[in-house]
C-alpha cells in the first residue's frame, strides 16, 4: 500500500498514511486536533542516486524541488 501525506486544515500537522490507491482521506482526522477533511499533499519520489529532480514544473516559492528536505 502506497503512503499518502496529507496536512490538517485546522492545525496545519502533516502526517503520512497508508492506504489504498486511490483512497480520497475523507474519512481521516487529524493525529495532532482530530479535525476531518485533512488536505491531500503533493508528493514525489526521491532517491539518493538521483542528480536532478525529474522534469516537473515546482512552485516558484520552492524553484529546485528539494526545498524543506534536509541536505544530503
Amino acid at each position: 500500500m502506497p503512503l499518502y501525506e496529507y496536512r490538517c486544515t485546522e492545525c496545519g500537522e502533516k502526517f503520512e498514511v497508508r492506504q489504498s490507491m486511490g483512497g480520497d482521506g475523507s474519512k481521516l482526522n487529524c493525529p495532532k486536533c482530530q479535525a476531518g477533511k485533512p488536505e491531500k499533499l503533493f508528493s514525489t519520489f526521491f532517491s539518493s542516486g538521483s542528480s536532478e529532480p525529474s522534469d516537473m514544473s515546482f512552485p516558484s516559492s520552492c524553484p529546485t524541488g528539494t526545498c524543506g528536505l534536509p541536505p544530503m
